[in-house]
């Protein structure tokens, strides 16, 4: 038996394994949409690292590889926080950090994209269509909650 600690491949990243529970055992849609959620923010972010690392460096470019690296990982990590709050206002407050911060990566890449620095414009095209798509669903859950609790 594989210890819960171990790294599996999900497909698309290595993700550390459960541990075995009973628990939970009939997943509700809600909360397979919110482990989705998690990994897609996760993918998102690593998308954004491989991006970044296989770029050649320049001066200009190094700036925005720290702020883009930085706002994405922040806004996925932020989001994993928000997934395990225990209260109603850290999951506001940590909903709003992703919020922001997955509006930066997008501001970021617009950046990149209307700028000289050599890059593969295709890749940030693709990159900047899913970060817009995220940020308007964190925007969105994070509205439908403030409305729900008015």
């Amino acid at each position: 038996m594989e210890d819960w600690f171990d790294l599996v491949d999900d497909g698309q990243a290595y993700v550390f394994q459960d541990p075995p529970s009973s628990y939970g055992q009939g997943v509700s849609d809600k909360a397979s949409y919110i482990e989705g959620m998690r990994r897609r923010m996760k993918a998102a972010a690593v998308a954004v690292v491989d991006f970044m690392e296989s770029s050649k460096s320049t001066p200009a470019l190094n700036v925005i590889r720290y702020q883009i690296i930085k706002s994405a990982t922040s806004a996925a990590a932020n989001y994993r926080a928000a997934c395990v709050a225990r209260s109603g206002k850290e999951f506001f407050a940590k909903m709003s950090i992703v919020v922001e911060e997955s509006d930066e990566t997008v501001f970021w890449l617009e950046v990149l994209y209307a700028s000289r620095i050599k890059v593969d414009k295709d890749l940030v095209i693709s990159l900047g269509k899913e970060w817009r798509e995220l940020t308007k669903m964190v925007s969105a859950a994070r509205r439908s909650y403030r409305s729900n609790r008015s």
